[in-house]
């Protein structure tokens, strides 16, 4: 088989030994007659600590920032500027990926692949700018969001192949005039092999501190994520203690509104390494989102997956494709935004034997349905038909 090249821009891709999303390290190696290497931003996005370069990994300069604001715009910037000067420096690539949100990197990934004269693929994560307006970040009216539009109609229009990770995302897509068969789902996956605990459950939970039935959260503290629906609903079920593992922008001003409350916790990021003791300790895993009716059809979360593969049993307060997910594997509660409460309840009723049926059940859905091996084989025959190769033919 002839040895091909991707290379695979990311600003917040991060190594398994670092906290934050694995998703393209965890596709790209799974790839058979493909080398890779995944651009990303040198400050991990979660920890706000240095990345260090590994082979198939290589991190770029990018500025600071602190908070929302022209400090994360500028950074967004200076990943563009590095990132495209590094893709140009490496081997020719026999395809470009590039990864959104933000489109800076998609804008980057295009520069790249026209200045080498190959293949652009584009990832849409989040459909940009319309989750923006959404979340009341930005006016329709406003420059910005003009600007914005125009760059991810560019870009939808000159990509080879467009990636999708929630089906809402095709239809909102396809309203732009892209033909169905440029756009491709690959959702986020997980693999149950890759969570399996490094002790018991028992030392797990008392090296975490967990001494009651407890649900963790672990994932982003930023304003799409909704965590004051989660504090309020943790206030209201006092019989549950909630956990919430990770960093963000919004993490020093929850932790300073949740002072007081003595069922919730908050604990630094860890590595995606450490992800299985975490959540093999707890009993719940909750995913959170802010009331966007966005989200109820386009967002792909990794934690939910994660929770799955770990088999641990899931509250999520998203109903449409998350909700649905959830409840057509059996492996848990979904309730509408504002009523995250109702689910924590549910979970406190539940007896162990009940919670362990859920999470199991969830397990064998990612395992059949969902994995990074099935995503990955469907990334590969993506990708063949770009450079000329027929692929497998299972295809």
């Amino acid at each position: 088989m002839t040895h091909r090249r991707v290379l695979v821009l990311n600003h917040f891709a991060v190594s398994p030994g670092y906290p934050g999303g694995t998703r393209h390290v965890e596709l790209f190696s799974r790839l058979t007659g493909w080398s890779y290497v995944i651009i990303a931003g040198r400050r991990n996005m979660i920890s706000g600590k240095p990345q260090r370069a590994e082979p198939g990994f290589l991190p770029v300069a990018v500025t600071p920032y602190r908070r929302n604001g022209p400090g994360r715009v500028l950074n967004w910037a200076s990943y563009a500027v590095t990132a495209t000067v590094a893709g140009l420096r490496q081997p020719r690539p026999d395809v470009v990926y590039a990864s959104s949100p933000h489109l800076l990197a998609g804008l980057s990934g295009w520069v790249v692949a026209s200045l080498r004269r190959t293949p652009f693929v584009l990832e849409v994560r989040d459909l940009w700018p319309r989750v923006l307006v959404d979340m009341g970040t930005l006016s329709e009216t406003s420059v910005a969001y003009r600007t914005l539009e125009r760059l991810a109609q560019f870009l939808y229009r000159r990509s080879d192949r467009i990636v999708i990770m929630a089906p809402g995302v095709r239809t909102a897509i396809e309203r732009t005039g892209i033909p169905a068969e440029k756009i491709v789902f690959i959702p986020n996956a997980a693999d149950p092999d890759d969570f399996v605990p490094g002790a018991d459950r028992d030392e797990l939970r008392r090296r975490y501190g967990f001494t009651r039935r407890t649900a963790v959260y672990a994932g982003a503290h930023g304003p799409a994520n909704g965590l004051d629906l989660l504090l309020a609903a943790a206030r209201a079920v006092p019989e549950i203690d909630v956990v919430l593992v990770g960093s963000g922008v919004e993490k020093p001003r929850l932790q300073t509104a949740a002072l007081g409350v003595a069922n919730v916790r908050f604990l630094d990021p860890v590595p995606k390494t450490e992800i299985p003791d975490l959540l093999h300790a707890a009993d719940v895993g909750v995913h959170v989102l802010a009331d966007v009716d966005m989200f109820r059809s386009g967002v792909s979360p990794n934690k939910v997956f994660d929770y799955m593969a770990a088999g641990l049993p899931i509250v999520t307060n998203s109903p449409g494709t998350v909700g649905d997910l959830v409840l057509g594997a059996d492996s848990g509660y979904v309730t509408l935004p504002g009523h995250l409460a109702h689910g924590l309840g549910q979970t406190v009723q539940a007896s162990p034997d009940e919670l362990a049926k859920m999470g199991a059940a969830g397990r064998r859905w990612i395992r059949d349905n969902q994995s990074r091996t099935a995503m990955a084989h469907a990334l590969g025959c993506l990708l063949a038909p770009l450079v000329d190769d027929p692929g497998e033919a299972a295809c």
